[in-house]
């Protein structure tokens, strides 16, 4: 791809780095953010990304560079993806061209990327509590440095920030700052008490200069606050940065912004592109997502029950619950950035005699692992988790691949996880889901296309049979969303002379028995999952093998258990072996070794893969 952004940045008016940004003199930097939000709009409409935070924050993030060293002091972002601002003026601008693809430029703090960046965050609400940690290390080891949260984007409507208030607030003394960019969004508008507590204190310009006896919530903590500033001039915020530096004690900088800022189709949520938009130069696939699949089904299944309900964390269009909003608005209840709150709230509506839906991207859920294990699964509650985004999600990275979810959730008693193949078992699986009444329910699908309807030829114990032939020697057990590529790759290895039979479980947790029966007609069983292969579906499977006295062969294909980069999804699931000719040359790789060992006179043949 040709870069867009080459050349020295002088050309694009941009400063080289941060020490050169604090010699530009204080009257020209109204100019300089003019231009840096030119530079960000053209190029994160090239590649994709979070543009809408990132335009919000432009005199911030100036004003934080020029009142801290970010190679020495400590500097978080939270969440993650509203500094990129700080890459440009960290000098990385001329990587710009890379946001979000492979090997290119992360759209969140990376350390290898630079010495400026401190942690991979993207999670939101958890910058307050790395702060609280860092202060105490510094102060513990003698040292001054400053430690500068940047809260922003809803962050505080998760309770993770409240518990290191609460812990930050017994210990006012240290260098600590705490940047509020109170834009009153996260995703969407930002929700509940606190929410309504920051626009008092926007109505009110508080002000510790003008002793309004007012204290606040900050105040009544005795954390020291100042603002609200106007944090889009430079000028007024560092001037706040720098009487809070100067007091040696944790101070509260309110900042309030605009989402979007300076950029007309953010500021005013065109196409819902004030938080992120997608890159221009890749065109919309056809046909219907996963998430439009379930929001339509959700609204019909809610019609005709009444008892389900839905909640979200801050992610009401993402999820695709906007329609259920629109259509029953007193049934929706979005909690902010609180995953854990949800589970639990669910827990209690269910206890209510509802059935709720908590809708969140599957990355989300494992943040409130001990809720659905102890407050849902332990008192036996109706409560069905739909995870969007489930196996390799693509540009945003390690954080957000929903590659553990099915790793950890199998351990809690009870549950129940469905994987639909297409659409229509998507329909089918979440009306099964609702009518349980004993325990959790999970429905999990991927990011992106939903693709055609697969139809079974036949079913045996609860396993859909995609593909049989009696000659058949493999069996390939496709999890969910990898059937099409499975049936793609029978078609492959039949050229090769290999019969296959495809088998989709449909429910994934608990195993169907019948498997084993299935693997033990064949001389290989090939699992195929999006997810991590520790503690998933292929490992689960080996094991139920393994209690018969003659254990089938048994291959899984799955995500390696890592940290997988970003990059573009189809990509990644290529290079594990996760599309239609990695799991092919699987087959082969396997057959022809297994023809091999036992016909020496036959030639060998390699498998990349492994």
């Amino acid at each position: 791809m040709t870069r867009q952004t080459a050349g020295p940045p002088a050309l694009l008016g941009l400063p080289s780095g941060p020490e050169e940004l604090r010699d530009i003199a204080a009257g020209d930097l109204p100019g300089l953010a003019i231009r840096i939000r030119r530079f960000l709009v053209d190029a994160v409409l090239r590649t994709g990304g979070h543009l809408g935070p990132n335009l919000g924050v432009v005199e911030l993030t100036i004003a934080l560079h020029r009142v801290f060293d970010t190679a020495h002091d400590r500097v978080l972002f939270d969440t993650g993806h509203q500094a990129y601002v700080h890459k440009v003026l960290t000098g990385r601008w001329d990587r710009f061209d890379t946001l979000r693809q492979a090997g290119g430029l992360s759209g969140y703090p990376d350390p290898a990327e630079s010495e400026h960046d401190l942690m991979r965050n993207s999670h939101a609400s958890t910058a307050l509590s790395y702060a609280d940690g860092l202060a105490t290390a510094l102060r513990l080891r003698g040292d001054t440095r400053h430690v500068v949260a940047v809260v922003g984007d809803g962050a505080l409507t998760g309770g993770m920030a409240w518990e290191a208030l609460n812990n930050l607030a017994a210990a006012p003394d240290r260098p600590l700052v705490i940047v509020l960019n109170d834009n009153g969004r996260s995703y969407a508008p930002t929700v509940g008490a606190i929410a309504d507590h920051l626009g008092a204190l926007r109505a009110r310009a508080f002000d510790d200069e003008r002793g309004d006896p007012w204290p606040g919530f900050f105040g009544i903590l005795r954390l020291s606050y100042l603002g609200p500033v106007d944090g889009h001039d430079t000028a007024a915020v560092e001037h706040a940065l720098r009487q809070a530096k100067a007091s040696g004690r944790t101070v509260v900088v309110h900042c309030v912004t605009t989402k979007g800022k300076g950029h007309p189709p953010a500021e005013n949520d065109e196409a819902d592109c004030q938080h992120a938009v997608n890159p221009r130069r890749t065109p919309a696939r056809a046909g219907r997502s996963w998430t439009q699949e379930f929001a339509e089904e959700i609204v019909a299944l809610g019609a005709r029950n009444p008892d389900v309900v839905c909640l979200t964390a801050a992610m009401l269009r993402p999820t695709g619950l906007h329609p259920f909003a629109r259509r029953f608005p007193h049934r929706v209840f979005d909690v902010g950035l609180a995953e854990q709150h949800a589970v639990t709230a669910a827990a209690g509506l269910a206890m209510g005699g509802l059935h709720p839906v908590v809708a969140v991207y599957s990355t989300f859920l494992t943040r409130a692992f001990d809720q659905v294990l102890m407050d849902v699964a332990l008192h036996g509650l109706p409560v069905t988790f739909v995870l969007d985004r489930a196996g390799i999600t693509g540009p945003d990275g390690a954080s957000h691949h929903g590659m553990w979810d099915a790793c950890v959730l199998p351990a809690v008693p009870g549950i129940r996880i469905a994987e639909p193949r297409d659409p229509a078992r998507l329909r089918e699986l979440l009306q099964e889901c609702l009518t349980q009444d004993t325990g959790p329910t999970v429905l999990r699908f991927p990011k992106g296309r939903a693709g055609p309807d697969l139809e079974a030829i036949g079913q045996v114990g609860g396993v859909d049979l995609l593909r049989a032939d009696p000659s058949a020697t493999v069996l390939l057990v496709a999890v969910g969303g990898r059937a099409e590529a499975c049936l793609r790759a029978a078609d492959l290895v039949a050229e090769s002379g290999i019969a296959v039979t495809v088998a989709d479980p449909r429910w994934t947790t608990p195993l169907p028995e019948v498997l084993g029966e299935l693997a033990a007609r064949h001389r290989l069983t090939v699992t195929v999952e999006d997810n991590a292969g520790t503690g998933g579906f292929g490992q689960r499977l080996a094991h139920l093998l393994s209690r018969r006295n003659h254990p089938p062969r048994l291959r899984t294909l799955a995500l390696p258990t890592e940290f997988l980069p970003h990059g573009e999804r189809p990509d990644l699931l290529h290079r594990h072996h996760l599309d239609a000719t990695g799991i092919a040359e699987t087959v082969r790789h396997h057959v022809f070794r297994e023809d091999t060992m036992t016909n020496p006179q036959q030639p060998t043949h390699h498998h990349p893969g492994g």
